[in-house]
């Protein structure tokens, strides 16, 4: 048994691929509908996670929770004492563009950010954190197979929700970032640090150019293209 502060599981009660929702109650949806012979292996501070198997593949999947520190931290813990090899990030995002649409899919090749969480690794420039490129590349063709309307390209990974500076949004549109969200930049960071892969797969919950958005429950429990292509993914690097 590891003890965390955060995770107490067996050392092998992670799959080497983590589906990482911010919420735990996609984490337990996931579960639930697609995993086999689940198994609650983590519930720390209700975070659930979960290992099963999906086609044959052993699989985990634990919430993240909201903010770069926690996936922060979470990350950290998986990569670094839980012999995980991938982790992917599916969650909601807001589109910036509008070519991109309320449920599209976004694939983060890059991931930008508002936040100070490279000023750890002291280093003397800008570091851009990136996707890794297999699960990234699997990502796409499983998207092409799901027939999804995707993107991929630039997101911006945001310190702030509720921000005092109401035109900012538009700083960001105007480089070609696509959609903001709240954790995939230090996920990034983290794998480029361990040595070890990550990719954000998002659905777009709601446009800030249009005003549409979905409701709370359908983020929870609707985003299953979003999902799927996750799962194949996983089983396709495996």
């Amino acid at each position: 048994m590891i003890t965390t502060p955060h995770i107490n599981a067996e050392k092998d009660a992670f799959g080497k691929t983590v589906l990482m929702p911010g919420d735990p109650l996609r984490s337990k949806f996931i579960a639930e509908n697609y995993l086999e012979n689940a198994k609650l292996v983590n519930n720390i501070r209700g975070i659930q996670g979960y290992t099963g198997t999906y086609k044959g593949t052993k699989i985990s999947v634990m919430a993240s929770g909201m903010g770069m520190p926690t996936i922060g931290i979470y990350s950290y813990e998986l990569f670094n004492f839980f012999n995980v090899e991938n982790i992917m990030r599916i969650g909601s995002t807001g589109s910036i563009q509008e070519k991109v649409k309320v449920r599209d899919i976004v694939i983060g090749m890059g991931a930008c950010t508002n936040s100070n969480y490279a000023s750890q690794y002291q280093l003397t420039g800008t570091f851009a954190p990136i996707a890794s490129y297999p699960l990234m590349r699997e990502a796409i063709a499983q998207a092409e197979k799901a027939d999804a309307n995707y993107h991929v390209g630039n997101i911006l990974s945001s310190d702030t929700f509720y921000s005092d500076n109401k035109t900012e949004n538009e700083s960001w549109k105007k480089m070609g970032v696509l959609c903001i969200e709240m954790e995939a930049a230090a996920l990034y960071m983290n794998a480029a640090r361990c040595g070890k892969n990550a990719l954000a797969i998002l659905t777009v919950s709601d446009s800030l150019v249009t005003g549409e958005e979905t409701t709370a429950e359908e983020r929870q429990n609707s985003f299953t293209q979003m999902m799927e292509i996750a799962l194949n993914t996983a089983v396709a690097v495996d």
